[in-house]
């Protein structure tokens, strides 16, 4: 994967009217709505500067006469059965764009506005969000306790919703009622690996030789050597397309580095083994095999999909690690150097290896906005494993539990009756609170916890991008709701961010379960975040 650049959101959007103007010209914000999800298709990459989003909303063309909005969210993979409808709608398209911030006095170049301002600080032509007034506790209860209601929604229905500035709750009702969270568990992997490892963590994909020589006839002979899963869930052995600073890390250029590497030291004969020990525990996600996640390995390669999709459910080989080099070995063939016999699984020397080649992934914090943004399960687990690496724990399914739960412990989160079976959110023992989810994002929205914006780039945005694109087209919530889902049979979440009709800044986590209706369910929910972006509530 290219060294440079992050997975960040494609935007370019417009100010959203923060005066009641807003709300008695629904129509006109709606038509602008739609004319911003067309702009929003037909753009290009721009580059975004990932040190000025600070903020955790896209805030949409809702405005009376000016709107548009063209925003889009990391390269999509692997959705649950729920969502994939939803994502599988959106382009395949390569990463995003966006670069370090300019120096000083640097020119920053033609583009749009900033829109996505760091929190307290207005954008142009707006008024101070922290300054905007605060929606009062009655005057959101009165907009929400009624929804709330909705036969649409199971028997535990809970909600949290948090003011960003002044981190008091402002609605709330069984915020402590613990309940399957699905997807939006990623929330807590994310924070967690963040915490853990820094969003500016990559990583590292090697081949090592190791120790034995053998072959016959002249020359250097039948050398050992021996490629290394380090946990990179984003690793592709296809053509590379896009931005060079935007690709994840390749198989190929592995192997253009290694035959490289091997022709300078006069070898032209290898046999190759794989090493997938930094991973412990059970493979298979306690889902069983599934189209919607692939074995868990530290060595795998296009997410061991068995067809040409980069996104979505597939299916999946049962051993990608074997696969993956599998794929090394055939492009090493390509370039010259003769492969002998079927790689194998093997142990790299653990001290003073000799390292042949490498790839980096691109930073973490592009990670968890590709996670995030599409809900993708296999990045999510490996994430949760790379964690538990970095924790010291086994980097198995229960080794990531306990190093998830104590990076949060450390931040102080509020984390009674809360229980990380996955990283993903597939397992139904997951358990969370609507008041976790929506601190979560109360920390990740803080000015002064820059480590975790990646978590609020990275949530889809209403009517635009991944596991949102089609909805709320035509709601006050477009463009201004930004939000994770979670969804599994009987299983309703949503959790995110929103910018209210006055301009606040609000987080929140709205969970339902035991819901017989899911598409029902899902637009209650939508209603409810929709609620609080038409609401100045005081």
């Amino acid at each position: 994967m290219p060294e440079t650049g992050s997975w960040q959101v494609r935007w370019q959007s417009a100010q959203r009217s923060a005066k009641s103007a807003a709300r008695t010209a629904s129509r006109t914000a709606q038509a602008a709505g739609r004319d911003a999800a067309q702009a929003w298709r037909s753009a290009p990459l721009r580059t975004r500067q990932t040190w000025r989003l600070t903020t955790v909303s896209a805030v949409a063309g809702l405005a009376v006469a000016t709107a548009a909005v063209a925003t889009a969210g990391p390269w999509d993979s692997g959705q649950r059965t729920a969502e994939r409808a939803r994502a599988g709608a959106a382009a395949r398209t390569g990463g995003e764009h966006h670069a370090g911030a300019p120096g000083p006095g640097a020119d920053p170049g033609p583009g749009t506005p900033q829109v996505l301002p760091a929190l307290g600080t207005p954008a142009q032509g707006t008024s101070d969000r922290a300054a905007a007034p605060a929606p009062t506790k009655a005057g959101l209860s009165d907009a929400l306790a009624p929804l709330l209601k909705s036969e649409a929604l199971g028997p535990l229905r809970s909600a949290s919703v948090l003011d960003v500035a002044s981190g008091r709750e402002i609605f709330s009702a069984e915020p402590h009622a613990a309940s399957t969270p699905a997807s939006t568990v990623k929330l807590a992997t994310a924070t967690a690996a963040l915490s853990t490892l820094g969003p500016d963590h990559r990583i590292l994909t090697t081949v090592v030789a190791a120790p034995g020589k053998g072959g016959k006839g002249k020359g250097a002979g039948k050398h050992r050597i021996v490629l290394v899963g380090g946990g990179d869930p984003t690793l592709t052995a296809r053509p590379p397309r896009g931005p060079a600073d935007q690709r994840p890390a390749n198989l190929r250029t592995l192997a253009d580095d290694t035959a490289r590497t091997l022709k300078k030291r006069g070898t032209t004969e290898v046999a190759i083994g794989y090493d997938t020990s930094l991973y412990s525990g059970p493979r298979l996600h306690p889902i069983g095999p599934n189209e919607n996640i692939a074995p868990v390995s530290a060595l795998m390669a296009d997410e061991g999909r068995l067809d040409d999709s980069d996104h979505g459910t597939a299916p999946r080989d049962a051993d990608p690690a074997a696969a993956a080099a599998r794929a090394f070995a055939g492009l090493l063939r390509a370039r010259g150097i003769d492969v002998r016999g079927t790689p194998a699984a093997a142990h790299a020397p653990k001290k003073k290896a000799d390292r042949i080649a490498a790839v980096r992934s691109l930073p973490l914090s592009d990670l968890v906005e590709r996670m995030l943004t599409h809900s993708d399960n296999d990045i999510a687990e490996g994430l949760a494993r790379q964690t538990a690496v970095r924790a010291g724990e086994p980097a198995s399914f229960a080794g990531a539990a306990t190093a998830v739960r104590k990076a949060l412990a450390d931040r102080k989160l509020p984390l009674a009756g809360a229980k990380f079976a996955d990283g993903s959110g597939l397992d139904r023992d997951d358990k969370v609170t609507a008041g976790l989810l929506s601190h979560l994002l109360l920390r990740a929205s803080a000015p002064d916890h820059p480590e975790l914006r990646p978590i609020v780039t990275g949530l889809p945005v209403a009517a635009f991008t991944g596991t949102l694109s089609d909805r709320y087209s035509h709601t006050a919530g477009a463009g201004a709701v930004r939000a994770k889902t979670g969804t599994l049979t009987g299983v309703n979440t949503l959790a995110g961010t929103v910018v209210d009709a006055d301009g606040r800044l609000l987080v929140f986590a709205f969970m339902t379960s035991g819901t017989t209706d899911a598409q029902g369910a899902q637009e209650a929910l939508d209603t409810l975040a929709s609620a609080v972006a038409n609401c100045g509530c005081r």
